[in-house]
């Protein structure tokens, strides 16, 4: 099976004012819909001081990002991306390590506008973290 490693970016601190969570437990909505981002980030200026003291987080984050897998692409792109859209969550990410690409996702009044698609080992800049270059090799690295 393919594997990616986490990006530079995802750092305890995280670029620009963002706190990157490696696989926290979110719980969004009314029901609420529990759901595990491989990787979520909060701008920090929205992020209340004990947000994080409970098991799981329920504040939406900014950014998402799922890494596919045959056993999760369908619900990374179907129910998460559903329940992401619904919460705000502003930007997510496809990272699909079998095909060496990443996906870039806008959250639009009528769905998802994929934003940019990037393949290989490109030198990139993705939103929200266009500010940050991101080396995509770095990505696929054993």
């Amino acid at each position: 099976m393919a594997s990616c490693r986490v990006p530079s970016i995802a750092g305890a601190e995280g670029p620009g004012g963002w706190i990157i969570l490696d696989e926290p437990e979110l719980h969004l909505g009314p029901r609420p819909d529990i759901v595990v981002p491989d990787l979520a980030g909060w701008r920090r200026e929205r992020v209340p001081a004990d947000f994080m003291e409970g098991a799981a987080a329920t504040l939406a984050p900014d950014w998402c990002c799922e890494v596919l897998s045959p056993s999760t692409e369908e619900i990374d792109r179907g129910r998460k991306l559903d329940i992401y859209r619904r919460e705000g969550v502003a930007h997510v990410w496809l990272v699909s390590p079998t095909l060496r690409s990443v996906e870039v996702l806008r959250r639009h009044d009528l769905g998802w506008l994929l934003v940019a698609t990037f393949w290989g080992d490109a030198v990139v800049r993705a939103e929200p973290f266009d500010a940050v270059e991101l080396d995509l090799a770095a990505l696929w690295a054993p």
